[in-house]
C-alpha cells in the first residue's frame, strides 16, 4: 500500500512539472513593455492632437527670405512665403504629418489627421490659383502645385511628406525670385477666380457638416436646402468632418492675411477691405477652443452642444463672404492696372478757359465806398485852380 502511494505521488509530481511553464518569468517583462507601449502611446497622441497655433505672416516671410529681407519684396512675396510656411507647419508640428501613418499611435487618431487634410486643401486652392496670380506659368509654382495634389495617404516611396518637401523647396524658388520689385504679381489677378473657389470649398464643408445635424429644424437659420444635404453622416464620422473644417478655417485665415499684405492697395480700390476683415473675423471664430473632450451632436437648449450645427453656421457665413468678394474682385481695378493713364493732362490747361468764362467779382462794399468819397473830396490848397 505504500508502495502505490509513493508511485501515484511521484506520478503526480511528475505531471506538475511537465504542466508548469519552466520559462513563465519571460511573460512578465514582456507584459510589462506593452503596457508601457501602450501609455507612451496614449500620451503621444493626446499631444499630437493638440493644433498648432497661428504664425505671424510678416515674420515668416522675413525668415524665408533671409538676408534678401533687408529690402523691400516685389508684390505677391507674402503670399508664397505664407503658402510654404503652411505647408511646413504639416511637418514641423508635433507628430509631423500623421494622415499617412500605418502604426501607433498615428494610426489611431482621425482628429489631427482630418485637420491635416483642411490645411492642404487650402493650401491645394491657392497653389492652383498662384500662376494666374502671377501673370504666367513658372517652373517652381508647376513644381510646387504638383508636389501638393499628390496622394495624401501615400507612405511608400514618394512619400507625402517627400513631396510636401518638394513643394516647400519649389515655393522658396519662386520666392527668390520675388526680390527683384519687377518680377511682382500682377495687381488684383486671379484674386476673383481663387476666391469663388474657396467659396465653393467652404459650401461643401457646411453642407457636410449640416448633414450631421439631426432634425431639419435646426437648419432654417443657415439658410440650408435639406433636398441638397448629402447622406446623413454616421455618428463616429461626426468629429472627422468637424476636424477638417477647423483645418481648413486655420490655413485659410492665415492665407487670406498673407495675401492682404500682398493686394492691400486692391482691395483699397475696390472697397472690399470691410468684407476681407470680416472673413478673417469669421474664420477666426472657427478656432475658438473646444472645451468637450469629443465633439457633440446635442440638439435645441439641450443638455448637449451642437457643434457640429456650430461650426455649420461660421462655414456658411464665410462661404457668404468670399462669394461676395469673389464677385467684387472678379476684375482688376482699372486704376491699378494702368497708373500712368491717371494725370497725362497738366491741371494748368483748364486755367485760361475758367478765367474767361468766370463772371467777374464786384470789389468789396468798403472799398467802392472809399473811392466814391475820394472822388468827390475837394482838391488841396496847393492844386487850387488860379484866379482870374
Amino acid at each position: 500500500m505504500g508502495l502505490k502511494s509513493w508511485r501515484a505521488a511521484r506520478r503526480r509530481r511528475k505531471e506538475e512539472a511537465l504542466e508548469r511553464p519552466r520559462y513563465g518569468w519571460i511573460w512578465k517583462p514582456l507584459v510589462a513593455l506593452l503596457g508601457l507601449y501602450l501609455l507612451v502611446s496614449v500620451a503621444l497622441g493626446i499631444w499630437w492632437s493638440q493644433p498648432p497655433t497661428a504664425f505671424d505672416v510678416e515674420q515668416a516671410t522675413l525668415e524665408r527670405r533671409g538676408e534678401a529681407a533687408y529690402a523691400p519684396g516685389a508684390r505677391g512675396t507674402v503670399s508664397v512665403a505664407t503658402l510654404a510656411e503652411s505647408v511646413a507647419t504639416l511637418l514641423e508640428k508635433p507628430g509631423g504629418y500623421l494622415r499617412n501613418d500605418i502604426a501607433p499611435p498615428g494610426v489611431w487618431l482621425d482628429n489631427m489627421p482630418n485637420w491635416e487634410l483642411g490645411v492642404l486643401e487650402e493650401s491645394r486652392r491657392l497653389a492652383l490659383a498662384l500662376p494666374q496670380m502671377a501673370g504666367g506659368d513658372s517652373a517652381a509654382l508647376v513644381e510646387a502645385r504638383e508636389a501638393l495634389l499628390g496622394d495624401d495617404r501615400d507612405w511608400l516611396h514618394p512619400s507625402t511628406e517627400r513631396r510636401l518637401e518638394e513643394a516647400v523647396a519649389a515655393l522658396e524658388r519662386k520666392l527668390a525670385t520675388l526680390d527683384d520689385p519687377e518680377a511682382g504679381f500682377s495687381p488684383g489677378a486671379g484674386l476673383g477666380e481663387w476666391l469663388a473657389a474657396v467659396a465653393e470649398g467652404l459650401d461643401g464643408l457646411a453642407l457636410r457638416l449640416a448633414a450631421s445635424v439631426g432634425g431639419h429644424e435646426a437648419l432654417t437659420e443657415l439658410a440650408v436646402d435639406t433636398a441638397s444635404l448629402p447622406p446623413p453622416t454616421p455618428w463616429y464620422r461626426v468629429d472627422d468632418i468637424f476636424f477638417e473644417a477647423r483645418g481648413s478655417g486655420w490655413a485659410l485665415a492665415q492665407l487670406l492675411e498673407g495675401v492682404q499684405r500682398d493686394q492691400a492697395d486692391v482691395l483699397e480700390t475696390a472697397g472690399a477691405r470691410g468684407e476681407w476683415e470680416r472673413l478673417l473675423a469669421e474664420l477666426e471664430m472657427t478656432q475658438r477652443r473646444l472645451w468637450s473632450p469629443v465633439v457633440l451632436n446635442g440638439s435645441g437648449f439641450g443638455l448637449f452642444a451642437n457643434h457640429s450645427l456650430v461650426m455649420a453656421l461660421h462655414m456658411t457665413r464665410a462661404r457668404d463672404l468670399a462669394a461676395q468678394l469673389a464677385e467684387r474682385l472678379a476684375e482688376p481695378p482699372a486704376s491699378l492696372a494702368a497708373p500712368a493713364e491717371v494725370a497725362e493732362t497738366p491741371p494748368t490747361e483748364t486755367l485760361p478757359e475758367e478765367s474767361e468764362e468766370a463772371e467777374p467779382v464786384e470789389p468789396p462794399v468798403v472799398e467802392v465806398e472809399r473811392f466814391e468819397e475820394e472822388v468827390v473830396e475837394p482838391p488841396r490848397e496847393g492844386l487850387a485852380a488860379p484866379e482870374e
